[in-house]
């Protein structure tokens, strides 16, 4: 299963939520992000990279724009935003029918997960917080899903 995680500028969230989901090491599962916004082959934030490393979870690749060969790759795209869903499904109608909001698609309701981009490190362990939890909840579910025949 391969899963791409979609913010606006694939530095802050959604390279956190691949570094979360890739430390979870979960066999079949493949992991990639991108942004709506984003500009192709940046490294991720400062505090996000410090906190990937003081959690020892493996890096996250460098940014990459969500284009039609990325969402083709993926078989499920988890958007830290609603508007990043609604954006991503305008720009590449291949999109449509496999893009959900992360939190509402694990059960934690329609709240978007808040971007840390411009904040301290404060802003950045909160959405890490709440990126950790999430994904959690989605890796549990891929464990017991991917062991299924």
């Amino acid at each position: 299963m391969n899963i791409l995680f979609v913010c606006t500028g694939n530095t802050c969230r959604s390279p956190m939520a691949e570094a979360i989901l890739k430390g979870e090491g979960i066999p079949g599962v493949a992991v990639r992000s991108a942004g709506v916004s984003a500009v192709g082959g940046l490294p991720p934030a400062h505090h996000a990279e410090s906190l990937i490393k003081e959690n020892g979870l493996p890096p996250a690749g460098p940014s990459a724009v969500a284009d039609e060969a990325l969402v083709d790759w993926a078989d499920l795209i988890l958007a830290m935003t609603d508007s990043h869903r609604r954006a991503l499904e305008r720009s590449v109608r291949l999109a449509k029918g496999k893009t959900f909001l992360l939190n509402s698609y694990v059960g934690l309701g329609d709240r978007d997960i808040a971007d840390p981009f411009g904040g301290g490190e404060e802003d950045y362990r909160r959405a890490f917080g709440e990126l950790n939890k999430a994904v959690g909840l989605l890796a549990e579910s891929l464990r017991r899903n991917m062991k299924q025949p």
